[in-house]
């Protein structure tokens, strides 16, 4: 299946944090573990409208690493695969590496 974002919307696929603590713990599946906060931008949506009808294009783009809010994007499922759909305002910076 291939999801193609709408308007301003934007598709992430989330990246996972480490297993390990920074002093070299591995963490068990079991741990309770934040909700991811950066990405990989899979697809974008054309842009956003604004009042007079203007397309206003997105700033991020395919491929770009991105932060993200914590709560704003939606988790989904395809394939059994978790994708996040999140609104161009949710998008707090784009990591330049």
């Amino acid at each position: 299946m291939q999801i193609k974002p709408i308007l301003d919307h934007i598709l992430i696929e989330p990246i996972k944090e480490e297993e390990k603590t920074k002093s070299g713990i591995l963490l068990p599946e079991t741990v309770e573990k934040e909700k991811p906060e950066q990405g990989r931008v899979i697809a974008v949506g054309a842009g956003k409208k604004d009042k007079s009808g203007n397309l206003i294009s997105l700033e991020v783009k395919t491929g770009d690493k991105v932060l993200f809010t914590k709560y704003g994007p939606t988790e989904i499922k395809v394939d059994g695969k978790e994708y996040l759909i999140a609104k161009q305002e949710d998008i707090l910076a784009i990591v330049e590496e």
